[in-house]
């Protein structure tokens, strides 16, 4: 059986663990800058398609019937140096008929209880417009200029 070595892996177990090279700095920082700019185009597309989706489906009333707040703790390991990146969902749910009774929910983050929970009970009892997928009427989305 024959291992073969890349000329990256070779070099750098050739160095011996001396200081790193100006090849080597380059190539870390190409790659830490691959996965940033990776991070931030998902990010981009999720937002993209979180505006986008259901906008031409039709749509039904619904009601808003159950609001909701939840802590979702900084769960982050090892990383006590940074600040506490908990934050408070609210959540609102909400109910429609096409043509049997179907239920969906829509939610917002927040930094503090207090106005995710002012958000969430303003809207506590609210007719809404919901966009209904034609193919699938269990799937729906409330979106956020519908509110």
């Amino acid at each position: 059986m024959s291992l073969t070595m890349t000329p990256l892996i070779a070099s750098v177990l050739h160095s011996g663990g001396g200081p790193l090279t100006r090849r080597e700095v380059l190539i870390f920082s190409l790659a830490a800058g691959a996965v940033i700019f990776v991070a931030i185009c998902r990010g981009i597309v999720e937002d993209w398609i979180e505006r986008t989706r259901g906008r031409n489906w039709p749509t039904v009333s619904g009601v808003i019937d159950i609001v909701s707040v939840a802590l979702i703790p900084d769960d982050t390991p090892g990383m006590r140096a940074y600040p506490d990146l908990s934050y408070y969902k609210a959540t609102l749910t909400y109910t429609y008929n096409d043509p049997e009774q179907q239920m969906g929910d829509y939610s917002r983050d927040f930094g503090n209880e207090a106005d995710a929970k002012a958000w969430a009970n303003s809207y506590k009892g609210s007719t809404v417009m919901v966009h209904v997928d034609p193919r699938d009427p269990t799937c729906s989305v409330l979106r956020k200029e519908d509110l």
